[in-house]
């Protein structure tokens, strides 16, 4: 794997100055996506970094009945456990104007051709472990190399990693990376150091996001958390 050149970490001295500026971004790129070609395709993310955005973005003045909104990844579990992405984004994002969004969960999983319908996503939106880990492409399972070099854009993840270590499904680095923007949001020195170790080469799936990705890739960081 290539080493890549250092993107630039934009850094927030709150998470909430951190919310403010991903909002802005992620709202910009899909009014963007609106007027240039009548929808928008964005993809939420889980945890704990993406909600206080989601309060923000909700609010933006676009027309949410053209947005159509999909998950990185999602836990195998029911939509109304609290362990659910999906859940997330239906409390924090697709509230008053937004909730006319429409949701494309992957749990149970879609048709493929109602994701890939989506491709290029207006606006990809992650976070990330502090094993490196993105969407859950994560260290330590099997069949990890598949997801992150196979073909196919959604893969299942067997039981037993990440927390809580149920059984998941995610979109691969390949769906991933088609994207027209991509948004990382992380915080904590430790998460940095992580980000700091991928952009220097170590064989994370983090850093295969960014030595690959095309798109641009806005990293937003905080101190304070994580």
């Amino acid at each position: 794997m290539r080493v890549m050149q250092t993107r630039m970490i934009e850094e927030f001295p709150t998470p909430e100055a951190l919310a403010d500026a991903a909002a802005q971004a992620v709202a910009a790129r899909l009014a963007e996506a609106l007027a240039t070609h009548g929808r928008a395709g964005l993809v939420a993310t889980g945890g704990r970094s993406p909600g206080p955005v989601y309060d923000r973005l909700r609010t933006a003045p676009i027309d949410w009945n053209r947005v159509v909104v999909t998950l990185s990844d999602e836990r195998c579990v029911p939509a109304d456990d609290p362990a659910s992405n999906a859940r997330l984004v239906r409390e924090r994002l697709l509230v008053g104007g937004a909730r006319r969004a429409h949701l494309l969960s992957l749990w149970p999983p879609p048709e493929p051709a109602a994701l890939e319908a989506l491709l290029p996503f207006d606006a990809v939106m992650l976070g990330m472990g502090e094993d490196g880990h993105i969407a859950s492409l994560i260290p330590g399972d099997p069949d990890l190399e598949a997801g992150l070099s196979g073909d196919e854009f959604v893969r299942p993840v067997a039981a037993g990693l990440g927390k809580p270590p149920v059984a998941r499904i995610t979109l691969t680095l390949k769906a991933l990376l088609h994207a027209r923007a991509i948004f990382l949001l992380i915080a904590g020195a430790t998460k940095r150091g992580v980000v700091e170790r991928a952009m220097a080469g170590d064989d994370l799936p983090v850093a295969r996001l960014l030595s690959r990705a095309t798109a641009p890739v806005r990293i937003f960081w905080t101190p304070d958390g994580g």
